[in-house]
């Protein structure tokens, strides 16, 4: 039982393990490329979550996608442990830059992760068409309502438009905003954005209303992944000198 736990402890604290992990991720991800092209199943992969499409399809098309998410977790696992281990070990190093700089660049993948599996479980896509004055119910408290379209013409093409938007809780106004080009509507996790409008006979929108509560945390992860590598750039180059 000992020996089993020691082969156990290596696998997850080696850094071999990674690389391996990495090129099996590779391969896997070259043979989804390769399947998904001539598979039907993949055309209504964005109607719902991800893993709420994925249990409903056949495991001869989606075999590689378990295989990359087991991999994933994994490679999860050992990262921690290398972490972790690292700082055991360089513990007492005095340029403490040294020490820090992979584990941030660990931490900012780690967020990066997290942020694809809570936008995996969370996340949805709709369209709704809506002229002034509409309510659209986000959830039981929140309801989001189309203050204002307007929509500037000139010589009967569409110049310019802005579209105010109120977000409300419990029936009170807890934020305005205003799409324009370019500019969605965002909103704790929610991004609003126009796919298409008209001017006639009255103003109308087509909005695209989208949730991805895995935004934050891409956004964290991926800045904290950049400052991680730019640190240890830096700080190479102060050692070379």
């Amino acid at each position: 039982m000992i020996k089993v736990l020691k082969h156990i402890s290596a696998f997850f604290f080696s850094l071999n393990t990674a690389i391996c992990l990495l090129v099996l991720l590779i391969v896997v991800f070259l043979a989804g490329a390769l399947i998904m092209p001539v598979r039907s199943e993949f055309q209504s992969i964005h109607s719902t979550t991800f893993f709420e499409w994925l249990v409903k399809q056949p495991a001869g098309a989606t075999w590689w996608l378990w295989c990359a998410i087991g991999i994933l977790c994994v490679l999860t696992v050992n990262t921690l442990f290398c972490s972790i281990e690292s700082i055991i070990k360089k513990r007492k190093v005095t340029q403490w830059l040294l020490l820090i700089s992979p584990q941030i660049i660990h931490i900012g993948f780690l967020f990066i992760l997290l942020a694809h599996l809570l936008s995996s479980i969370g996340s949805s896509m709709d369209y709704i068409g809506v002229r002034d004055g509409t309510s659209l119910k986000i959830s039981e408290e929140n309801t989001l309502r189309v203050k204002k379209i307007k929509i500037h013409t000139k010589e009967g093409y569409i110049a310019d438009w802005q579209v105010d938007i109120e977000y409300l809780s419990d029936g009170k106004i807890i934020q305005q905003g205003r799409i324009r080009p370019n500019s969605p509507f965002l909103s704790n996790g929610l991004n609003v954005n126009v796919k298409d409008l008209r001017a006639h006979p009255y103003n109308a929108v087509l909005l695209q209303i989208s949730r991805e509560p895995g935004a934050f945390w891409a956004l964290t992860g991926g800045i904290l992944f950049m400052l991680g590598i730019f640190t240890l750039i830096v700080f190479k180059i102060k050692m070379e000198r």
